[in-house]
């Protein structure tokens, strides 16, 4: 968080970082860093973790899996939120059984094609996941490629997306 730009001094990354999650505070949104929560509803309960920012350089890797599982790990029914889908590859499915796993940070690179029955962008150049589903062993990782941009202040083919996923019991 907060390293898509040059900070002039330490403090001034770690204000701006404080005044977000004051923010999200304020929005009345649990910002999980390194951390998990349970969501329940009748019997059934379902743990959604999330990490801090885990990227492949030059992003940087804040994120730690194993914290924000804690003692839980095993637990059946986990959503894992963590910002680059590269995450999933590298750490969870060799680590852990995590069902769920959502990313973005790709944005689809903002420019591609996309159909029906075809999807490409540029971007899958640098990342195998970079929008969509997709599914190891019955883990699963649905990229999103986001609503807004990073730099260029638009989209070529790439449309925004915000997705509603429906859990459903086996």
């Amino acid at each position: 968080m907060g390293d898509y730009r040059r900070w002039y001094t330490i403090e001034e990354k770690k204000a701006n970082l404080a005044q977000l999650e004051d923010l999200q505070e304020r929005m009345g949104f649990t910002l999980l860093r390194n951390q998990h929560r349970f969501i329940k509803k009748g019997g059934d309960s379902i743990m959604v973790a999330g990490v801090d920012n885990w990227g492949v350089p030059p992003f940087a890797q804040y994120g730690d899996l194993d914290e924000a599982l804690g003692e839980n790990a095993d637990f059946p029914n986990i959503i894992f939120l963590s910002h680059d889908p590269s995450h999933w590859r590298e750490e969870v499915i060799p680590q852990t059984d995590i069902m769920l796993t959502l990313s973005g940070h790709t944005h689809g690179m903002q420019a591609g094609i996309q159909t029906a029955w075809f999807q490409w962008s540029p971007v899958s150049f640098k990342y195998d996941e970079w929008g969509g589903l997709f599914s190891h062993m019955g883990q699963h990782l649905y990229v999103n490629q986001g609503f807004g941009f990073i730099g260029f202040p638009g989209r070529l083919g790439m449309r925004p997306e915000i997705t509603v996923i429906t859990l459903r019991r086996k």
